[in-house]
C-alpha cells in the first residue's frame, strides 16, 4: 500500500530494509529468541506495508478519547472519569463499520477524509492501576510510526508517564506531546509554566526537546460542533486546537509520512539488535567461564596422568627390586655350590633344587604378587579419589552459576548449559556413590593376573628355574664324572667348574631380566589400559558439555558477527532516510 507513493531512492530504501529485518529476524531465530520478539519485528515489517500508523498513548482521563473525538469533529468514542478503553481501537476510512479481530483488535471505520491516509490508534491508559491496560498499550508502540502523548494540565508529567515514556524512548519512536485540559488553568502563566516543565523533563527523558502543543480536546470539539459563529471562533481559538491539527493533517505530508513510516520499523530493529547483543555478549561470558572450567579439568587431568605415571614407576620399582635380590641370592648360591668342596651335593640334583628353591626362589612369587595387588588398589584408589576432585569442582562451579540466567529470553541456552554443568557433577557423583573398591580391584587383578600368566612368571617356580639348574648341573655332572674317569680332578676344579659358573650365573641374570622386562611390559601395558580407561571414563562424562560449549562459542560468534552487520547497515539506512 506505500509502494505506490515512492520514489526510485525510497523504493529502494524499502527493499534494503525489508532484506536487513528479514536478516535480523534470522539471527534471532538462530538464538532462540521468544516468540513476542519475532512477532514483534515481523510486525514492523507488515508496517511498512500499512497506512502511516498514529498511536495515541497516555494515562486514562488524560482526554485521549476526547482529543481523538475533536480531531475527527465528531463525540465517535465514549469518554468519561474512569478507564473507558479497555481494548485497542483502531479507527480507518470507512463508513461505520466495526469488527473486532482475532487478536482483540477493534477496528472501527469514520468517513473522516484525512483517514484515507493515516490510521489512528486509541489505547487503554497506562497507567499501572489496570495492569492489563498498560501492557497492551505497550505491546502496541513498537507499529506505531508516530506516538501522541497526552498528558493531563492538572497532573502533567506523572511518575507512570516518565516510565512510559522512557518504554517509548528505547523503541527509537517520534514522540509529539500534547499538554490536554489547559481549559481547566485560569492565567496565561500557568501553561506556560506547564510547558516548560513538560519540555524540560521530555528533554532529559528523550534526550531531544520533541514538539509540545498545549490545548483543550474538550473545547475543540465543542467549538467544532457548534454552528458557525462568533461563540464557536472563541471556543476554537481557546481551545489552542489547531497548530496541533495543522501538524497531524498538513505538516505530516506524504513526503514527512514515508520518511517516519521507513524510520519506524528501524527503531525496532535496533533496538531488537542492542538487546540480544547484549544478550550475546553475556552468554560469551559465561561461555568463557565454562571454557576455563573444561580447561581446569583437563589440566587436573594431566596432573593426574603424570602423577600417575610417576607414582607407577615407583610401584614397579619394587618389583624390579625384588626380582635383583633373586638374582643376587642366585649369585651368592652358585658361588657357594658350584665349586669343588661341594663335588658330592653336585651329585645329588633333586637336593640341589629344593635348596635353589629354598634360598633363591624363595618368596618371590609371593612377593611379586603383593605388590601387584598393591599397584591395583593404588590405582583403584587414585581413580576413586580423581572422580570426587572432579565431582567437587564442578559441583562447586555449578553452584556458582545457578542464578546467573541470561535475560529469560527464552530459548533452551540458559537450561541446557545449566543441565549439561549438572550433569557432568551428577555423573562423577553416581560413580563416587555407587564405587566399588572390591569389584574395581578384582575387576583390573584378573586382567592383569591373566596378563601376567602369560610372561612365564611360573618360571620363577621349580620348573622354570629349576629346569634351568638341573639343566647346568646335569651338564656339570657329566663333566665331573668324565673328568673323574680321565683322573684330573685338579683340571675340574681349576677350569670347569668356574667356567660352569660363570655361565649359570649369566643363564640366571639373562633369564631373570627377561622375566623383568616381560613382566614389566605387561604390567605397564596394564596400567597404561587402565589409566586410559580411568581418563575416557571422565571425559565422557564431560563429552556433552563440551560439545554444547564448543556449538554455542560458534554459534554465538555467527550471531555477533550477524548482528553487527545489520547494526551498521541499519545505522547507515537511517541517515539515508532522514536525509531524503
Amino acid at each position: 500500500m506505500l509502494r505506490r507513493f515512492l520514489t526510485r531512492q525510497q523504493d529502494d530504501l524499502l527493499r534494503d530494509e525489508r532484506e536487513r529485518l528479514a536478516d535480523l529476524e534470522a539471527t534471532l531465530q538462530r538464538l532462540d529468541a521468544p516468540s513476542d520478539d519475532l512477532e514483534t519485528l515481523r510486525g514492523a515489517r507488515r508496517q511498512l506495508d500499512e497506512l502511516f500508523l498514529l498511536v495515541v498513548v497516555g494515562e486514562f482521563n488524560s482526554g485521549k478519547s476526547a482529543f481523538i473525538n475533536a480531531l475527527l469533529g465528531d463525540p465517535f468514542l465514549p469518554e468519561g472519569v474512569t478507564p473507558t478503553t479497555t481494548q485497542i481501537h483502531l479507527l480507518r476510512h470507512g463508513h461505520g463499520e466495526r469488527h473486532v479481530t482475532p487478536e482483540g483488535l477493534v477496528v472501527l471505520s469514520h468517513p473522516a477524509e484525512w483517514l484515507q491516509d493515516i490510521n489512528i490508534v486509541d489505547t487503554p491508559g497506562t497507567n499501572a492501576v489496570i495492569q492489563r491496560h498498560q501492557q497492551i498499550t505497550e505491546a502496541f508502540i513498537p507499529r506505531s510510526d508516530l506516538v501522541l502523548f497526552v498528558t493531563s494540565a492538572d497532573r502533567p508529567f506523572s511518575e507512570s508517564e516518565r516510565a512510559f515514556l522512557t518504554h517509548i524512548r528505547d523503541w527509537g519512536k517520534k514522540v509529539v506531546l500534547i499538554i490536554n485540559k489547559i481549559d481547566l488553568l485560569d492565567q496565561e502563566t500557568e501553561i506556560d509554566q506547564i510547558v516548560s516543565f513538560v519540555r524540560e523533563n521530555a528533554q532529559k527523558l528523550l534526550g531531544l526537546s520533541p514538539e509540545i502543543f498545549p490545548l483543550s480536546a474538550r473545547l475543540a470539539l465543542h467549538a467544532k460542533t457548534s454552528p458557525p459563529g462568533s461563540e464557536r471562533d472563541k471556543l476554537w481559538e481557546r481551545s489552542r486546537f489547531s497548530p496541533l491539527e495543522g501538524y497531524i493533517l498538513r505538516t505530516l505530508d506524504e513526503r514527512e509520512r514515508i520518511r517516519l513510516k521507513l524510520l519506524s520499523p528501524l527503531g525496532v530493529a535496533q533496538r531488537l539488535v542492542a538487546r540480544y547483543l547484549e544478550i550475546v555478549h553475556q552468554r560469551q561470558a559465561l561461555l568463557r567461564e565454562d571454557v576455563k572450567i573444561l580447561e581446569t579439568v583437563e589440566e587436573q587431568l594431566a596432573a593426574y596422568e603424570e602423577d600417575m605415571r610417576r607414582d607407577f614407576r615407583y610401584h614397579l620399582s619394587h618389583i624390579d627390586n625384588i626380582l635383583h635380590g633373586m638374582t643376587m641370592r642366585g649369585m651368592d648360591f652358585f658361588d657357594e655350590t658350584v665349586r669343588l668342596g661341594r663335588l658330592l651335593d653336585l651329585l645329588n640334583t633333586e637336593r640341589l633344587r629344593g635348596e635353589f628353591d629354598r634360598v633363591v626362589i624363595a618368596d618371590t612369587v609371593a612377593q611379586v604378587e603383593s605388590h601387584v595387588n598393591e599397584m591395583i588398589n593404588w590405582l583403584v584408589d587414585q581413580d576413586f579419589r580423581q572422580w570426587q576432585a572432579v565431582m567437587e569442582y564442578v559441583n562447586r562451579r555449578a553452584a556458582q552459576h545457578e542464578d546467573r540466567i541470561i535475560g529469560r529470553v527464552g530459548g533452551t541456552f540458559d537450561s541446557d548449559r545449566r543441565r549439561l554443568l549438572q550433569s557432568v557433577g551428577r555423573a562423577a557423583q553416581e560413580v563416587v556413590r555407587s564405587y566399588d573398591h572390591d569389584r574395581q580391584a578384582k575387576e583390573i587383578a584378573a586382567s592383569v593376573q591373566a596378563a601376567v600368566a602369560q610372561t612365564a612368571l611360573v618360571e620363577v617356580g621349580a620348573v622354570g628355574l629349576g629346569a634351568l639348574l638341573v639343566k647346568i648341573l646335569a651338564s656339570t655332572l657329566a663333566d665331573v664324572t668324565g673328568l673323574l674317569a680321565a683322573g684330573v680332578v685338579a683340571a675340574f676344579g681349576l677350569y670347569v667348574l668356574p667356567a660352569r659358573r660363570r655361565k649359570a650365573k649369566k643363564e640366571l641374570r639373562a633369564r631373570v631380566e627377561e622375566l623383568r622386562a616381560r613382566l614389566a611390559d605387561v604390567l605397564t601395558r596394564q596400567f597404561e589400559r587402565e589409566l586410559e580407561r580411568s581418563l575416557a571414563r571422565i571425559r565422557d562424562a564431560m563429552a556433552p558439555y563440551v560439545r554444547f560449549v564448543r556449538n554455542e562459542q560458534a554459534k554465538l560468534g555467527e550471531a555477533e558477527a550477524s548482528l553487527r552487520q545489520i547494526r551498521a547497515d541499519l545505522q547507515h539506512m537511517q541517515l539515508a532516510i532522514e536525509e531524503m
